[in-house]
């Protein structure tokens, strides 16, 4: 039996077409996520929490090989610095469990989703479904008319896969 929750609802209601995968329940990084689902690790992209001084977090949605770069994230919002908070802390601004944060399950909750540039070179990505053990692979267009998202290049490659 699929896992149904307000992601895949949400989708459903939108008529946005999508893939739902379970993954082990556990959390996983991008890279280990790719692993377990055999993808190419730079169609996984992850969901990373970041907060400004006043204003609205941030959501950055960037593929899973690379790491927010907060210097080039602050200049594509106009700002003069943003902060990565700590897991906890994301954990408490979202409500969601690292390993299940997603724009997703977070549209119209206040947050600012901004997408990686990279992903405009993909028709279809895969994210969190907004719980851990839940991945969703739909169209780019898809998730960035849905969370109101803009795409700028926010991230640079990791040398290690996270």
């Amino acid at each position: 039996m699929p896992i149904v929750n307000n992601v895949t609802r949400l989708l459903d209601s939108k008529k946005i077409p999508y893939l739902a995968f379970e993954t082990p329940p556990e959390k996983l990084g991008a890279g280990e996520t790719a692993r377990v689902l055999g993808l190419d690790p730079k169609l996984v992209y992850k969901t990373i929490v970041v907060t400004r001084p006043k204003g609205k977090p941030i959501l950055a949605v960037i593929p899973g090989p690379n790491h927010v770069d907060l210097k080039l994230l602050a200049a594509a919002l106009g700002e003069k610095k943003v902060i990565l908070p700590t897991e906890r802390e994301a954990e408490e601004l979202t409500g969601l469990l690292a390993g299940g944060i997603s724009p997703l399950a977070l549209v119209n909750k206040g947050f600012q989703v901004v997408i990686d540039a990279e992903a405009h070179t993909q028709a279809r990505i895969h994210i969190s479904g907004g719980q851990r053990g839940l991945n969703i692979q739909l169209p780019v267009t898809s998730l960035a008319e849905l969370t109101h998202a803009r795409f700028a290049h926010i991230s640079t490659p990791d040398s290690v896969n996270s």
